[in-house]
């Protein structure tokens, strides 16, 4: 009985080991000011993160999610962080970025012209509700 209760046990403890080793882990990041320092510091997350979990041997799938006045940093022109979101973009994998289009119709409202986006934004019917979705999916909230 002891050898099958230790079979059994060294059979969870690798099949434990097998899912760690090379997960997945998803990650919602969230900005809604219109501050550099705090869309730097949610760049350097999404560059930390992935760095670490890529060094762990796992990947990583994360959506920066912006609305309200964090949506400057994706609009064209004006993000101060446009250079680092092009760049990001490419050399992070299973990085996107979410762009609320309720904040978008808003915004394009004040100015009287549409307000464009950087290519890399992908326009979400809500911002919030995106963060919503994301967590009812099982990614971790990060807010800078």
């Amino acid at each position: 009985m002891k050898n099958v209760i230790a079979a059994a046990a060294l059979a969870a403890l690798s099949a434990v080991g097998a899912h760690a080793e090379g997960a997945t882990h998803h990650i919602a990041i969230h900005v809604d000011q219109n501050d550099p320092a705090v869309m730097n510091m949610a760049l350097n997350n999404v560059a930390n993160v992935a760095a670490f979990y890529k060094s762990q041997g796992d990947s990583a799938v994360i959506e920066v999610v912006a609305y309200g006045p964090g949506l400057n940093m994706y609009v064209a022109g004006k993000s101060p962080v446009a250079d680092r979101i092009a760049a990001m973009s490419l050399e992070v994998e299973g990085l996107s970025f979410a762009a609320c289009g309720n904040t978008l119709r808003k915004m394009s409202e004040k100015a009287g012209q549409d307000v464009q986006l950087l290519e890399e934004a992908k326009v979400v019917p809500s911002g919030v509700v995106r963060l919503v979705e994301l967590q009812q999916q099982g990614y971790s909230y990060i807010r800078p």
